[in-house]
């Protein structure tokens, strides 16, 4: 999955990413918009794992992304 699909609809994806990271409140996505960075970052610091770990978790997560979480009609 392209980041810069997931990083277009990242208000759609909160709920994907709140079922992977539970830890991570409204407050940190608002702060993260989609920059992948900053999503490892509050990986890393919410759950006290390395940079790699966290680097590691969301490139599992965007591996199993789906076209089907998205809907693609309200893309510009």
């Amino acid at each position: 999955m392209n980041w810069d699909i997931i990083e277009g609809n990242w208000k759609q994806l909160k709920g994907k990413f709140t079922e992977q990271w539970g830890k991570l409140t409204d407050d940190d996505f608002d702060v993260i918009k989609g920059n992948r960075d900053q999503l490892a970052g509050k990986i890393q610091e919410r759950y006290g794992v390395t940079k790699d770990a966290a680097e590691e978790q969301v490139k599992q997560w965007e591996s199993r992304a789906n076209d089907d979480w998205f809907d693609t009609d309200k893309r510009a």
